[in-house]
């Protein structure tokens, strides 16, 4: 059960919203426009707040309901975590998409709120604190990231679904790494009203 509920994760996370929204509603592949990232703030960049909210939804529960499912089969947190991680794995390197992806922190969202609401709220408000204060998308997330693992362990106290908490973080700075290097520069575009 485990290894199917892994594939599936994948699949699931494989599935790039933005593209797919873009492409129903006639708008540019957001591959092509802005950061040529198929993200909801690139979403947004195209298409405003409704349709970015839509792709943040729809990345959000790719992460949820793998989770989610996992959870209701009574499977370890460990196991939850990797199943987490196939969902988070899909979505910046999915299959049905020449492995190119998103930059995935919608996706942790998703596997937060389902691996403990807590935690995942702590990120939301962390994120939007920091946006709202600072106005820049990209380090608000990076700050929300690198706080969560701590609060993750702190709150279910497993030392292995930590490490893999611990792994998404790092392959999300890893999607963010032009990102990163453009606000050391102080060249990190920030957020729009």
């Amino acid at each position: 059960m485990f290894y199917l509920l892994l594939i599936a994760a994948y699949l699931i996370g494989s599935i790039s919203s933005a593209i797919l929204i873009c492409k129903a509603l006639g708008l540019p592949d957001p591959r092509t426009q802005g950061s040529n990232n198929p993200g909801a703030t690139n979403v947004r960049r195209i298409a405003g707040n409704k349709t970015a909210a839509l792709v943040l939804l729809c990345d959000l529960l790719k992460g949820f309901l793998p989770v989610l499912l996992a959870t209701f089969l009574e499977l370890s947190l460990f196991e939850v975590s990797l199943i987490g991680l196939g969902a988070f794995l899909g979505h910046i390197y999915p299959v049905f998409f020449g492995f190119k992806g998103g930059k995935g922190v919608a996706t942790y969202i998703g596997i937060l709120l389902a691996c403990s609401t807590l935690v995942g709220l702590a990120f939301i408000f962390i994120w939007l604190f920091i946006a709202k204060v600072l106005k820049i998308s990209s380090l608000s997330a990076l700050v929300a990231t690198a706080i969560s693992p701590v609060y993750f362990y702190l709150s279910k106290d497993d030392i292995g679904s930590a490490i893999v908490v611990t792994l998404i973080c790092v392959l999300i700075f890893y999607t963010h790494r032009s990102n990163i290097k453009r606000l050391i520069s102080g060249e990190e575009g920030g957020i729009k009203s």
